[in-house]
């Protein structure tokens, strides 16, 4: 039997933890150990955890490396077959986890796999960051099935349906532990944002399916660690973005972005600017400018992606998602 591992990255999340990590534990089966690995927290989680969660297992890192950081450095001290990594913020219900590591049982060529991801403040609705399972449009902007940029839809079961897709949310990834070892877990340089888009283009490039499988839902409570908007993520998910496909798209799509993309994310900085949000103006600037620097190591790591590749990676949508939201498409509906 495969041995499947619940692990929980958390910093400075003490209130979390006390929300929402006893229906972890309540909805874990009894051979699915739960780990709290916590990234240099400097409150009280670590206390909480000895004092009230005995079952728990908690992994102490040194410092706070970040999502991508901490759960690299996290998971090679957890041994298992499948990492089912849950943000802090999420609450899980009885029988959530069963469908998905059914289908990774079923299907040894797919990587990674996550439930449907509900609002925990209001369960009629899909939850942003990753709703009913992600795409990716040409020029790098991602969006769900059940979320188009800002627009999230309600959840009446229209996207119910087991799929393959782009890329699946990092608040409730369930993967295998063998290929997230091989493909080096997440880009440790990202920090935060956009690092499970990245790995899942890397899965897919390495010959793998990503798949979101909504016979399982969770609740999620979302932007537990930055608000939306908030200078610092405005920054990551900028660059993060330029990085990811500077090192994973085809050479017609780069070429594309290269075109493209620096003229829509002046027109995104002015926008900041318009609305009084200088901080969030100079964020896509550092953006760049990050982004620019990084350009040797991001060729090394394009170079080891390409020549490593066995797969193509599909479920790119071949136009704008951002025109189509200009132009009134706000619901997913049976675009791709």
């Amino acid at each position: 039997m495969s041995v499947a591992k619940i692990v929980i990255l958390n910093w400075n999340g003490v209130d979390h933890l006390r929300r929402f990590l006893p229906s972890v534990v309540a909805a874990a089966p009894p051979e699915v150990e739960v780990v709290v690995a916590d990234n240099g927290s400097t409150d009280d989680s670590v206390a909480l955890l000895t004092a009230e969660f005995p079952t728990v297992r908690v992994v102490r890192l040194d410092s706070n490396y970040g999502f991508a950081g901490g759960y690299n450095r996290a998971l090679e001290q957890v041994e298992a077959d499948y990492y089912i990594l849950l943000n802090s913020d999420v609450e899980t219900p009885a029988g959530w986890l069963e469908p998905l590591l059914d289908t990774l049982d079923r299907n040894p060529d797919v990587a990674v796999v996550s439930p449907k991801l509900i609002s925990s403040e209001d369960r009629r609705m899909f939850e942003y960051a990753g709703a009913a399972g992600g795409y990716i449009d040409l020029l790098g902007y991602p969006f769900c099935r059940g979320r188009i940029l800002r627009a999230v839809e309600e959840d009446r079961g229209q996207y119910d349906d087991e799929r393959d897709l782009f890329w699946v949310s990092g608040a409730a990834f369930c993967c295998r532990a063998g290929v997230f070892r091989a493909l080096g877990g997440f880009d440790d340089d990202f920090f935060a944002h956009m690092e499970e888009i990245d790995l899942c283009w890397r899965m897919q490039l390495a010959g793998y399916r990503v798949r979101v499988v909504p016979a399982s839902a969770v609740y999620h409570l979302g932007g537990g660690t930055l608000q939306t908007d908030s200078p610092s993520k405005v920054f990551y998910n900028h660059r993060n973005n330029l990085a990811m496909l500077y090192k994973c798209t085809s050479s017609g799509q780069r070429l594309l972005v290269a075109l493209l993309r620096p003229a829509l994310d002046l027109l995104a900085a002015l926008s900041y600017l318009m609305q009084g949000r200088a901080d969030n103006f100079r964020a896509v600037f550092r953006a760049w400018r990050d982004f620019f620097r990084w350009h040797p190591s991001l060729a090394k790591k394009r170079r080891a992606i390409r020549s490593a590749r066995k797969g193509h990676a599909g479920h790119i949508y071949r136009g704008s998602i951002v025109a189509r939201y200009l132009l009134g498409g706000r619901t997913f509906g049976r675009m791709m």
